[in-house]
């Protein structure tokens, strides 16, 4: 029987029924069941009798769990493939588990799958009684309060970053694209209504690599959150218990990545900002420019260059390009030094060499006066004509490192 001290200490409610055959009183945790307790199974058969839904008479305090897993992603995996595992360790911290995905075609569903885990259809119906803990990770749907209550230990959420620090759908791109040499990966309870915004259970820090690529940084901290979760589910009453709310100071937001991010702004973003943009989002959308009117992509970021053009009778402006015959490399003066590509993208993909011996050549032969129009990269200042049909505009301007 379930002690009332303990259920304190978690936070759940103690509910009491009558039994309408023995008309003695039971006690539970928090949730309603559809479950005759085992020495008054028989008051279902009495005649003339309403059926008891007789509380759940236990919940454990502690592992193994009852988990309901929700989510989409390779990130979401890596935390999927701890809790399946942990039903047959020696120490499991999972008794039974079962999976909620928004789609056939996700690697949550085909993970699910393949190791014959049950898959629920979103959005859900009552779960009252099913489970004893929730676990949301990069799943993309607010989950009503109605939902939540049906856990008694709630929803955990793996989410990486140090929140409050970037709060919303693309924590990781936004650690890279700000410069961000500090991140995490944290455990919280969901709240309704609002993401990422629920009591910390768990944090824990770590120190962004040199060079980093968001792709590098997420497959990391997927890694890092899913035995964060174990661990936090390890000791889920005592988390609860000194669960800590957010700060108030320090909240950022992280919208997710589209197109109107990748076009660079040569008069304004320094070398260290378009390395920075390249590694949080060319592997999904290329950077991009104008040139003679038309939009070109460019490939194979090369960082830094140092570049001279003493003696050449012009001065370079922002967007003046600089073809690097020894290295191959097509360099771009930006606001405070050059950055260098070795490729671009037209209609095809070019190298460097082809591109300035199929567009450029002629022009760099007449090196006196201002550069020409064929010589130079625009910014596209108007950012309402540049999202395709449909797309989603999540930033408006790319703002300083921080």
């Amino acid at each position: 029987m379930w002690n009332n001290v303990k259920a304190k200490v978690m936070g759940l409610k103690i509910l009491h029924g009558f039994c309408n055959y023995c008309t003695q009183r039971h006690a539970s945790v928090g949730v309603w069941v559809k479950r005759t307790p085992e020495k008054h199974r028989r008051c279902e058969q009495v005649p003339g009798k309403t059926r008891l839904f007789a509380t759940r008479n236990y919940l454990s305090t502690e592992p193994p769990w009852r988990v309901l897993f929700f989510g989409t992603d390779d990130f979401a995996v890596e935390s999927l493939k701890l809790l399946s595992a942990s039903r047959y360790s020696n120490d499991r911290v999972v008794e039974s588990l079962e999976v909620v995905t928004l789609s056939n075609d996700v690697p949550v569903k085909n993970f699910a799958d393949q190791n014959k885990l049950p898959v629920h259809v979103w959005p859900l119906g009552d779960l009252q009684g099913r489970f004893d803990v929730g676990v949301v990770v990069s799943f993309g749907c607010l989950l009503r309060e109605g939902l939540i209550n049906q856990f008694p230990c709630g929803i955990l959420n793996v989410h990486p970053s140090l929140l409050p620090r970037w709060r919303g759908p693309a924590p990781v791109f936004h650690t890279i694209l700000h410069g961000d040499t500090i991140t995490g990966v944290s455990v919280m309870q969901i709240r309704p209504k609002r993401f990422d915004v629920g009591p910390i259970l768990h944090q824990e820090i770590y120190q962004v690599p040199d060079n980093f690529t968001a792709d590098q940084l997420g497959a990391t901290l997927a890694t890092k959150g899913a035995q964060l979760l174990i661990d936090t589910l390890r000791t889920l009453p005592e988390r609860i218990t000194n669960r800590m709310e957010q700060a108030q100071d320090g909240a950022t937001l992280a919208p997710k990545i589209s197109t109107s991010m990748s076009w660079i702004v040569w008069e304004e973003q320094t070398c260290v900002q378009i390395d920075c943009l390249f590694r949080a989002i060319a592997s999904r959308i290329p950077l991009r420019t104008i040139w003679m009117g038309k939009t070109i992509k460019l490939l194979d970021f090369v960082g830094k260059c140092n570049i001279s053009l003493s003696g050449r009778g012009r001065i370079p402006v922002p967007g003046s390009m600089s073809y690097q015959k020894e290295s191959n490399t097509l360099a771009v003066c930006c606001k405070d030094g050059w950055v260098g590509f070795k490729a671009v993208m037209l209609k095809k993909r070019l190298s460097a060499a082809d591109f300035y011996n199929g567009y450029l050549h002629q022009s760099f032969q007449n090196r006196s006066g201002p550069p020409k129009q064929e010589c130079l990269f625009h910014s596209n200042r108007d950012r309402t004509e540049l999202h395709s049909a449909g797309e989603e505009n999540s930033l408006t301007q790319l703002h300083a490192v921080h």
